[in-house]
């Protein structure tokens, strides 16, 4: 389980297409510093297993679902990812409960400079995840806890803070991109337990 809280950017030095899946490998830093072979890391928001490690870089494998569901198909060498470790039981919970389960990829519409390094986003997610979304509530957009500040239809805004902007990939974007987004899973649960009830 992850937060949301993006530790640190890093960059893609390769994406192996395979038989079945890929392999990517990621230049990092502060993520790798306690990982082991076997290790979790959310990479743009999905949960990877880190298959080889070095000080400086690791792998993880790619399945067919996952290149299917998010944008990490998409990489290519140079490109810089979010990254982030899973959250420790006696750790701060400073985002939101994020599984590193994407849920699918939306379509950055707008990102708008409001002044003083803000910045106002909007993203278009498919239809059926949109009845998930609520004003004030959380998504995750890859990987990043963000606030739903406002949404019409599908389409969801967000005020981007200038810490956020800078430190994770959101300043690499352009309209078009594809960013991967994860439902708050309390809202998925809420709906069953209706729907059952």
């Amino acid at each position: 389980m992850f937060t949301g809280i993006i530790e640190e950017l890093g960059r893609v030095v390769e994406l192996e297409a395979r038989a079945t899946g890929a392999r990517l490998t990621v230049e990092a830093g502060t993520i790798l510093i306690d990982a082991t072979v076997g290790a979790s890391i959310a990479v743009n928001g999905a949960c990877l297993t880190a298959v080889e490690l070095t000080p400086a870089r690791f792998s993880a494998d790619l399945a067919p679902e996952t290149l299917s569901r998010t944008n990490l198909g998409d990489l290519r060498a140079g490109a810089r990812v979010n990254l982030e470790r899973p959250l420790r039981a006696s750790g701060r919970l400073d985002g939101h409960f994020v599984l590193g389960h994407v849920d699918a990829t939306a379509e950055l519409v707008s990102i708008d400079a409001l002044g003083a390094g803000h910045w106002w986003m909007r993203i278009r997610m498919p239809k059926p995840m949109a009845r998930y979304v609520v004003e004030k509530g959380s998504l995750a957009v890859d990987g990043i806890s963000l606030t739903v500040a406002g949404i019409e239809d599908s389409v969801a805004g967000f005020t981007i803070i200038p810490h956020t902007y800078e430190n994770t990939t959101l300043h690499t974007y352009r309209p078009g991109a594809r960013l991967n987004l994860e439902i708050d899973i309390l809202a998925k649960h809420v709906e069953k337990l209706i729907e059952s009830g």
